[in-house]
């Protein structure tokens, strides 16, 4: 359970000090990890600690203060050091994104206590019911002064690190609600069966919901129909820009490195040194072009939506925010790319040696591909071209 921590203030410097050493620790036991599927259990504790998701957060609400930008680059940098750990963390920002934007939310004195004592938070409405895509099977029903929650949630990103559990259920009454509750509450079953070819070390397993006991509080009804600003899920699909964009600069570290100490030059190079090849040169700069790309888009689309922080006036803040998810859009393919691409390139800059298995290369790609699978990139791309083409509102249902 929370224990509220309110002595130390918090500054954006001060967290990126702090979890600079957590980040190396990170990056040079990424690949490790990978081959002996082994979670970053200790590491991810001390990023908690050193309250990483308060950078966003007003420093009048005992947050470190800075921008969407500020949380954005953090967030390149740390899946740049383990994409998993990066995806792993997604719902902890997106809820301290959340508070930071919404003073009205729900329960938001309580969830600031938790973010400022360090708690992390998974999630997910995902399920397998068999419905249409977004469809809630998990039902809440009344029981004595509270209520009883049944279910199963699918890819619930960052579940096995967390503190809190929050998702939605359908209720006897037909509407959807929300709940958070204590991972460890009686009834909450963890599973560790996430299985796909990339972000392995994710821990978002299935959480299953057994007669899960809620008390009143615990719940709230979902409705986002009055939002001024109904893209209420642009700074989630930035976040996963950003993850791309670590990915991307993570191939680059590794292809510097492989240049630098491993590689070879081909028999009828005309280097002796691989770094002096052209050809390795070539794609080393490629790398890194894609790595920037990828990196300037996603910076770029986290200024868009401090402009709709920014916007006070109604009918110009929903202006604001339609463009600002546009850019973000935008930002979602080009990091997408950039990322795949990136990984494509470092096998050219050795040769057969590039691909052994104990190099763990072949996970960038594969985690740079999972993640982008999350939200199809064509629809990202389609729905730009309506904005620009026929100023048609990209949709409100969350991919933007």
């Amino acid at each position: 359970m929370t224990t509220e921590v309110i002595a130390t203030t918090w500054t954006v410097a001060g967290i990126r000090a702090g979890a600079a050493p957590v980040l190396r620790r990170l990056a040079a036991g990424a690949r490790d990890r990978e081959l002996t599927r082994t979670y970053a259990n200790r590491e991810v504790r001390a990023l908690a600690e050193q309250r990483i998701t308060l950078v966003g957060i007003a420093a009048a609400d005992g947050g470190a203060g800075g921008t969407v930008r500020d949380v954005t680059d953090l967030v390149v940098a740390i899946a740049r050091a383990d994409s998993n750990v990066a995806q792993a963390l997604r719902n902890s920002f997106l809820l301290a994104n959340r508070v930071a934007l919404h003073h009205d939310l729900p329960q938001r004195a309580l969830t600031l206590a938790r973010l400022r004592a360090g708690d992390l938070f998974a999630g997910t409405g995902n399920e397998r019911g068999g419905g249409a895509s977004g469809s809630v099977h998990t039902t809440l029903r009344r029981d004595g002064d509270g209520y009883l929650v049944d279910g199963e949630k699918y890819y619930s990103t960052g579940g096995l690190y967390a503190t809190w559990f929050t998702g939605s259920a359908t209720g006897e009454d037909g509407r959807v609600y929300g709940f958070t509750v204590p991972a460890s509450r009686d009834g909450v079953q963890r599973l560790d069966d996430f299985d796909a070819i990339g972000q392995r070390l994710t821990q978002s397993g299935t959480t299953r919901l057994v007669n899960v006991r809620l008390s009143a509080d615990e719940v709230t009804p979902r409705d986002n129909s009055a939002l001024d600003v109904p893209w209420a899920g642009s700074f989630a699909q930035l976040y996963l820009a950003a993850v791309e964009a670590g990915i991307a600069a993570a191939v680059l570290d590794d292809a510097i490195a492989f240049g630098r100490d491993r590689a070879r030059p081909i028999k009828h190079s005309s280097a002796a040194r691989s770094v002096d090849d052209p050809y390795v040169r070539h794609t080393v700069g490629e790398i890194a072009a894609r790595a920037q790309a990828a990196r300037a888009v996603v910076l770029l689309a986290a200024e868009a939506l401090d402009g709709v922080r920014e916007e006070r006036e109604p009918e110009e803040r929903r202006t604001t925010a339609a463009a600002a998810a546009v850019t973000v859009a935008q930002a979602g393919v080009i990091a997408v790319e950039s990322a795949l691409k990136a990984a494509e390139l470092l096998f050219d800059v050795g040769g057969g040696s590039a691909t052994d298995r104990d190099l763990g290369f072949d996970r960038h790609w594969r985690n740079a591909r999972t993640v982008a699978n999350h939200n199809p990139r064509q629809w990202k791309a389609a729905v730009a071209g309506a904005w620009h083409l026929t100023g048609e509102e990209p949709p409100t249902t969350g991919l933007f």
